[in-house]
């Protein structure tokens, strides 16, 4: 049995990676896996992920992340996105999906098409902007905690200019945004951060019995 405990002591926000070592396609592979399984509202999974290889854009990236060497350093670099317009096509697209994998008709789901296009509806695009993001930081939960398990460090960075990594990106034209970035590699031996004892709140000032 995998120690879970340990694993999420073991690992922390890299300040410093290993520019000499690369994750191999298995171990990108595994944690991508992962990822896909993420769970989300209604399974509908509202968010793009890009994998950044060039290292011109990755350059280009750094310096809208105020100059975080993670972004060109890392083995891997991600990018979370959210759509801007999302709506009925991407519950019809989902539940075309859902239909082919579970043998069922689109009509069949017709009830189901109508509530969660409803909740959608409900909200702005703003909010609904707001919605995806927290599905996709959901998919970052899980990324984190399989990199733990798998000894592959990481770290999840909001210190960016979204703006500008939308213009980098040209992520206006596929009608997405950036909403969170994620380094993925080998912490360097000389990042200090990693001697750290890790600081949390002990559990009886997180948890609140009722």
């Amino acid at each position: 049995m995998i120690n879970i405990i340990e694993a999420l002591n073991w690992r922390y926000a890299v300040k410093r990676y290993d520019t000499s070592k690369k994750l191999s396609e298995e171990q990108i592979d595994k944690l991508f896996e992962a990822v896909r399984l993420s769970p989300s509202s209604f399974g509908l999974q509202p968010y793009k992920i890009l994998n950044i290889k060039s290292p011109e854009i990755r350059e280009k990236l750094k310096v809208a992340a105020y100059g975080q060497s993670q972004v060109t350093d890392a083995s891997h670099f991600l990018v979370f996105t959210v759509p801007t317009n999302l709506g009925e096509k991407d519950v019809d697209t989902f539940l075309e999906l859902t239909a082919k994998v579970r043998g069922l008709t689109v009509e069949s789901m017709n009830e189901y098409s109508e509530m969660i296009k409803g909740n959608i509806a409900s909200r702005n695009p703003e909010q609904n902007i707001a919605w995806a993001a927290r599905q996709a930081y959901i998919a970052l939960g899980v990324l984190l905690t399989t990199c733990a398990i798998e000894g592959v460090d990481a770290n999840p960075m909001e210190g960016f200019n979204p703006k500008q990594f939308d213009e980098i990106l040209e992520l206006k034209e596929h009608n997405l945004t950036s909403v969170v970035i994620m380094a993925l590699g080998t912490r360097s031996v000389e990042d200090t951060y990693s001697k750290l004892k890790k600081v949390r709140l002990a559990k009886e000032d997180l948890f609140i019995e009722i």
